[in-house]
């Protein structure tokens, strides 16, 4: 088995066990809930292939060979809960349950992305790495040149992201909201570390994911700004809610 695909199951492994503990902390683990992960899953997997299908547009290469999209992922998995919970009617909100898990599962999968796939664009800062001549799609490796370590970047953040996330769990009354903090947070990291990637640019300087996430990126601002104003998140900042 590839090593990419070996951190992606590590990876699936991990947040499904955070995912449990977490669910059986808040009294919310049962059939429904677990019937949301296998929505998780099963749309995860979906996305990442059309993801990936759709940069190539290579219809023969879509569950062969294609490319894995960490966004296509996270909103086929999303949907995928959606539609589980649509189907068994189960109306409690899961995505709280979901936040920590994610965090952590996806600072295991990008390991796998770290040892094999092409690290980032030239840079001379010290942190600067050398990956393998062989890396795939990497002519700054062919040519030896120091790379941003980006996935790195990503592991860092995703770890900082479940320290806070599990710091913030018990001060978030408000259900939905420790899932919002969390994507709003991974959308702007990803949006800025983008310029480190070796991912085509598109549009105006923006690579793909750039411009796929710059609508999501305004919906968050002003989701945040709304939970903001209603004092959502007082109690992360010790500010006292007003009556």
């Amino acid at each position: 088995m590839p090593l990419h695909e070996i951190f992606v199951g590590l990876g699936v492994l991990v947040a499904s066990v955070v995912f449990v503990r977490e669910a059986r902390s808040r009294g919310a683990l049962n059939e429904q809930s677990l019937v949301a992960v296998t929505g998780a899953l099963v749309g995860g997997a979906i996305g990442m292939r059309l993801a990936g299908w759709l940069e190539t547009l290579d219809l023969q290469s879509l569950w062969l060979y294609g490319s894995r999209s960490i966004l296509g992922g996270l909103t086929g998995a999303y949907l995928g809960v959606l539609v589980a919970k649509r189907v068994i009617g189960y109306r409690e909100r899961t995505g709280d349950l979901f936040a920590p898990a994610v965090a952590l599962g996806m600072a295991v999968g990008r390991i796998g992305c770290h040892l094999t796939e092409a690290p980032g664009r030239p840079t001379s800062l010290p942190w600067g790495i050398h990956a393998p001549a062989s890396t795939p799609e990497c002519p700054g490796c062919l040519a030896g040149q120091a790379m941003h370590p980006s996935f790195v970047y990503e592991i860092v953040f995703q770890l900082a992201a479940f320290t806070a996330l599990v710091w913030a769990r018990k001060r978030l009354t408000r259900p939905g909201e420790l899932f919002t903090l969390y994507l709003a947070g991974y959308a702007a990291f990803r949006f800025l570390v983008e310029f480190t990637r070796a991912n085509e640019i598109l549009w105006l300087g923006l690579t793909g994911p750039q411009c796929f996430l710059l609508p999501g990126l305004l919906l968050l601002g002003l989701r945040l700004g709304y939970g903001w104003r209603r004092g959502y998140y007082d109690a992360l900042f010790d500010r006292k809610v007003h009556q």
